[in-house]
């Protein structure tokens, strides 16, 4: 499990567009989202830096926790 901070992530939209983003890389990886803290859990076979790299392409920079 691995945990991103996405500070730009605050809606639904912004959820749907982060789910949808990753699962284009790993159709079976599993998130855990916690829109409060604006964090983001995920269980995936997906390198961190290739998640990383995917998400700041789709407008959502993320850092490792």
């Amino acid at each position: 499990m691995t945990t991103f901070n996405i500070p730009n992530m605050s809606c639904g939209h912004c959820k749907a567009t982060v789910e949808k983003t990753i699962h284009a890389i790993d159709p079976e990886a599993q998130i855990e989202f916690d829109m409060a803290s604006r964090k983001i859990t995920l269980d995936s076979r997906a390198h961190p830096d290739n998640v990383q790299t995917a998400l700041a392409s789709a407008g959502y920079p993320a850092t490792l926790a």
